[in-house]
């Protein structure tokens, strides 16, 4: 059977499922084949191994030698013809496999590639929160220790130079909520926090200290 025209990378012919279901399908054809020349056989009683002359070594004269002759010819024939088949049936199954796997393999690799392209780099924080008040404005904005700061409000890493920065921001933005992005175990997260008056001291209630680069 001639197979798909195209080669992989391997130099080997290239095998699709609809040459699989033609070589499936001469094989059936081979079978059907077979059995109808079984048949003949069977009605005149003989078999692939009877006899074909008398008890006298003459020929025998109740059945159709040819047609038995022939059936029996057939029949050898097309079996050496099915379990050439069967092995090209094996083969092709085999490469398909082998290029559906690969086919997969390839996916799941540009998949991965393409996870890693669009991956979001994390940024570099400049301050860490190291103390937060319960009860406090930091704490109820849900800030906690440990928190990385990468922007606090208008302060961000491309513009922080020292803690002047934030405690700038904090002053002219009391009762107005701020957004503050953090990383917290390598994963962003962004609250609002609203500096205000309250029980304690300063505006937030937390303690930040700079990280140095």
């Amino acid at each position: 059977m001639k197979m798909t025209e195209q080669n992989n990378e391997g130099g080997d012919v290239a095998v699709t499922r609809d040459d699989v279901n033609i070589l499936i399908k001469q094989k059936d054809e081979i079978e059907e084949q077979i059995k109808a020349y079984y048949d003949v056989l069977e009605d005149q009683g003989v078999g692939t191994e009877g006899s074909l002359v008398d008890a006298e070594g003459f020929p025998r004269g109740d059945v159709n030698l040819y047609q038995i002759r022939t059936a029996r010819h057939n029949i050898s024939c097309l079996q050496n013809d099915h379990k050439a088949i069967m092995v090209q049936i094996e083969e092709a199954l085999h490469r398909l496999h082998a290029r559906e796997k690969a086919k997969r393999e390839q996916d799941e690799a540009e998949a991965r590639t393409e996870a890693m392209d669009h991956q979001v780099t994390l940024p570099s924080p400049f301050a860490r929160v190291d103390g937060v008040t319960p009860g406090s404005p930091a704490s109820q904005a849900g800030i906690r220790v440990g928190d990385e700061i990468f922007a606090f409000g208008s302060v961000n890493t491309g513009n922080f130079r020292n803690l002047q920065n934030i405690a700038s921001v904090v002053q002219h933005s009391e009762g107005k909520p701020l957004r503050v992005n953090v990383l917290r175990n390598g994963i962003q997260t962004q609250m609002s926090l609203t500096p205000q008056r309250w029980s304690g001291r300063g505006l937030l209630g937390c303690n930040i200290i700079p990280i140095r680069q």
